[in-house]
């Protein structure tokens, strides 16, 4: 099967040379240009899921073998969150090759987070069939690199910590609201406000509702720390 340049290059920058092309391709396939003839990747990312979690806790395990699993599932979870997943995809330039029907092109999906992060997935277990686990796992370690190593020993998400601050002050769940929306339809940008029943509030702006949302309980409980006696 011959390859574009633009393949050859991504297969490059990912380090694996695949003997089966077509699960390349079906990895970087977006359910919105499927065809019964074309699969889309829907079902490799989630095979890739499962690979890239096994290698993930494995990982874990063999940095920190005095870590409780209190400690190791908010580490766990930090790695293989779509936001991480969507980082190491935009490093490789994976949204460059993604195959998209016309509205998500349209609607910037090649800098979708969930879009890259499932796509990303999808092409761990496109390896992982190509090659084999050892080359799967292989990959991974490539790829998240020093993200491993450096994972914080508290890596709550900003939002489930912050409902957990909410919660043990017998608070309910903090409420999110969109206050305000920006940019072309391909390049939205979402401003989100996070207020909690005492009252204290913040405000923050991203590409996402999901980026805004974390960034604007970050900044509040950043705050609420930063007040505490």
């Amino acid at each position: 099967m011959t390859q574009s340049p633009d393949i050859k290059a991504f297969m490059a920058r990912l380090g694996h040379q695949f003997s089966n092309a077509a699960l390349l391709k079906e990895a970087l396939t977006h359910a919105s240009v499927s065809s019964q003839i074309q699969p889309n990747n829907e079902r490799l990312e989630f095979l890739g899921d499962r690979v890239l979690g096994l290698v993930m806790a494995e990982a874990l395990l063999g940095a920190d073998d005095k870590a409780a699993e209190g400690v190791l599932a908010p580490r766990f979870n930090a790695l293989v969150r779509k936001e991480t997943c969507a980082d190491v995809a935009r490093e490789i330039e994976l949204g460059k090759v993604l195959r998209l029907g016309r509205s998500e092109m349209l609607s910037g999906g090649r800098r979708k987070e969930a879009l890259l992060a499932d796509a990303l997935e999808a092409v761990i277990a496109a390896v992982y069939l190509d090659a084999g686990f050892r080359a799967a796992h292989e990959l991974v370690l490539r790829l998240w690199g020093g993200r491993i190593g450096s994972v914080k020993a508290d890596a709550r998400d900003p939002k489930t910590a912050l409902q957990e601050w909410a919660q043990a002050r017998g608070q309910t769940p903090p409420h999110y609201e969109i206050t305000g929306r920006e940019g072309p339809d391909h390049a939205p940008q979402f401003r989100i406000c996070v207020r909690l029943d005492s009252g204290e509030t913040a405000t923050a702006t991203a590409g996402s509702k999901r980026q805004a949302e974390q960034a604007a309980a970050r900044d509040l409980l950043s705050r609420l720390k930063g007040s505490k006696s």
